[in-house]
């Protein structure tokens, strides 16, 4: 079929990206035999197309194909980043008007502001906001007060926060400002404000963070507001980033430590302390057996003994007569 190998899309994913179903849906129609590609039923699944390229009928209509699109938009504060508002708050998506149904990458809170991708190429979108791709995303953060060195190697080697373990891939100091620094952070994985309770934690209040870049797209010129179509350079360097972050592997996730209770298993394993201060394994003290503790003979010995005691005594007797 005609077509370079990079632009070809499994059929059953151009006939779920048509709105025709859902990918488990369109192969059963493939399978069917209702659909044709310039002018042949194909039934087979796997089957490759140049969407952009083949007439793709389905039950004999001709297909929408969407094409996809990817903008950059610099986002301003006061802008949420989700699709859906109970507030009516401006979210990202309506500063882009279009009809199709557009995902949002890389979210950021109400506070902050800069780069966003926005696409429905939904495929995409889940490659570079998923933390197992770990894609290096860049902020610029205004924060209160100066940091020690110290600071900012407690922040890139990690604490814990009430979710788990957070840490900066990298942290660099950019400059000073009188009562406040700026600091350039890297990213790999984005926890709800991470960023903001990071710092905190190393007792700094955040004034101002902005996103500066995605992997290798770079925020740029691109007024807050506003946004820009990709070129399709940069869409494929965004790809390349997001197979190269998967293939190296996301940072390794680590979980907040248990505290020892007395029911937990640490607790269980802490040796304890007898009441002379001796300590002992495994929390089991050896007692002396009592005499109360101990099992009695068995009757069968008992009338042994006695047996016994008595030809003794008769033995003394007979003894005494003779004399």
């Amino acid at each position: 079929m005609p077509g370079s190998s990079s632009s070809l899309v499994r059929l059953h994913k151009v006939l779920a990206e048509a709105g025709i179903g859902s990918r488990r849906r369109c192969e059963e129609i493939i399978q069917e035999g209702r659909v044709e590609v310039d002018g042949s039923f194909v039934t087979e699944l796997g089957t490759s197309v140049d969407p952009a390229k083949q007439e793709i009928l389905v039950d004999g209509q001709r297909i929408r194909v969407r094409r996809k699109q990817y903008f950059i938009l610099n986002k301003p504060v006061g802008v949420v980043s989700t699709n859906f508002d109970q507030a009516g708050r401006t979210r990202v998506i309506d500063l882009v008007p279009q009809d199709e149904r557009l995902f949002t990458i890389g979210r950021l809170d109400r506070q902050s502001e800069g780069l966003i991708i926005i696409t429905n190429d939904g495929e995409l979108a889940n490659h570079l906001a998923h933390p197992r791709y770990g894609v290096a995303k860049t902020y610029h953060v205004e924060v209160a007060g100066a940091l020690a060195v110290e600071e900012i190697k407690m922040i890139q080697s990690g604490v814990y926060i009430a979710d788990g373990f957070v840490k900066a891939e990298s942290c660099r100091l950019k400059r000073k400002l009188g009562k406040s620094s700026i600091l350039e952070i890297v990213l790999r994985e984005g926890k709800n404000r991470e960023i903001r309770r990071l710092l905190a934690k190393v007792g700094h209040k955040v004034l101002r963070l902005k996103r500066i870049s995605i992997g290798p797209l770079k925020l740029g010129d691109v007024p807050a507001g506003s946004f820009r179509e990709l070129k399709p350079s940069e869409v494929k360097a965004l790809r390349e980033s997001s197979d190269a972050s998967a293939a190296k592997g996301a940072p390794k996730r680590k979980l907040m430590p248990r505290r020892a209770t007395s029911t937990s298993p640490d607790s269980r394993r802490t040796k304890k302390t007898t009441s002379k201060g001796a300590a002992y394994r495994g929390g089991k003290k050896k007692k002396s057996k009592r005499k109360s503790d101990q099992q009695p003979a068995p009757i069968e010995s008992r009338r042994g003994e006695g047996r016994a005691v008595k030809q003794k005594q008769a033995s003394k007797k007979k003894q005494m007569r003779r004399k």
